[in-house]
């Protein structure tokens, strides 16, 4: 089968690789929609911690069971599929106390490889997150369930009403999810970015202001009465922007840390303005299958309209073209469609 591999930063080669042979419970699914995504795109002009190289990557992705283990009852051969790439490993402390995106094991067992022919499912994630994909959603559509668990996971313990207030700080796929999503819960929500391209592209969204950093302040300070807004989601993964994300929450407002810092990185707040003013920083990350399964019902019911998020499609053969577009700053997503 063709494989997409990262031998190191900038460099990708299309490799001819053999077809996996699923053992018990295991699935192999045939990728028919994969998409790229900001870990990806680190990993292609930088480096990323968990993505090896010289070796395969891309997980986000949807498909078709090709061949199935022994064991394998859920799913057979045809079917159309849609899944994520890790799960808990249900036995270790976190998943005791059911902090299942914390799970010791979860990332070591996750799978990469969606930018292939084909993709092979272990056990533990075909038990756990692996979903028929509903005849209406199309491929492309399908492979947004990992990106929008993550999603779904930064707000499951948030009180949020219709009418709040939330800034989104970040325009690129993350941030445009988190405005569909607080969008389908009746959230007023201000985004803000650098692209001017891409806020307009949030503005068609329905953001009601969508606004560069440098206006940011003046534009609050009208539309909550300068008392700030409800909720900040941070999802930039800088450390400036996460130490300056307090400055536009009220008294009592949350804010959530989506984007991931460099590790080893430090920010400073201003105690006085955590403690007097009760404001919730909270760091999120990954999902639990509860959070997959909430993703999947709003993917199927339509509530969450993704298709606008994709910005074109190439083969296999042609992927780095999509990597040098993301890099410029050219479009939001793009589908891989071996």
């Amino acid at each position: 089968m063709k494989a997409v591999v990262l031998i190191n930063p900038n460099r990708i080669e299309l490799c001819e690789t053999d077809i996996p042979k699923p053992s018990y419970g295991e699935i192999l699914v045939k990728v028919k929609a994969a998409l790229t995504c900001g870990t990806d795109l680190k990993a292609f002009t930088r480096g990323h911690p968990v993505i090896p190289m010289p070796g395969v990557f891309g997980h986000e992705f949807s498909g078709i069971v090709a061949d199935t283990g022994k064991g394998v009852k859920k799913f057979k051969k045809g079917d159309a599929i849609m899944a994520v790439h890790s799960a808990p490993c249900l036995k270790c402390d976190y998943c005791k106390k059911r902090l299942y995106n914390l799970c010791k094991n979860i990332m070591q067992t996750k799978v990469l490889g969606a930018f292939a022919e084909y993709i092979l499912l272990p056990r533990h994630i075909v038990k756990q997150n692996v979903f028929h994909k509903p005849k209406h959603l199309r491929f492309e559509e399908a492979a947004f369930l990992e990106p929008l668990s993550c999603v779904v996971h930064g707000m499951r313990s948030l009180k949020i009403k219709k009418g709040d207030k939330a800034l989104v700080i970040g325009a690129g796929p993350i941030g445009l999810l988190h405005l569909l999503l607080l969008k389908n819960r009746g959230v007023d929500v201000i985004i803000t970015g650098l692209e001017k391209k891409r806020l307009a592209f949030a503005k068609k969204l329905g953001a009601i202001s969508a606004i560069m950093p440098d206006k940011l302040k003046s534009i609050l300070k009208s539309l909550t009465n300068g008392s700030g807004v409800d909720y900040v989601f941070e999802c930039t993964g800088q450390p400036d922007i996460w130490q300056s994300s307090v400055d536009y929450v009220r008294r009592g407002g949350t804010v959530i840390l989506f984007g991931g810092c460099k590790s080893g990185t430090t920010v400073i707040y201003d105690t006085a303005r955590l403690h007097y003013d009760e404001i919730t920083l909270k760091g999120v990350f990954h999902f639990t299958p509860d959070d997959v399964k909430e993703a999947y019902k709003l993917l199927k019911t339509g509530k969450i309209r993704v298709s606008k998020l994709i910005s074109g499609r190439y083969s296999l053969k042609d992927i780095e073209k999509a990597f040098l577009k993301l890099k410029k700053g050219e479009g939001i997503k793009y589908a891989i469609t071996p």
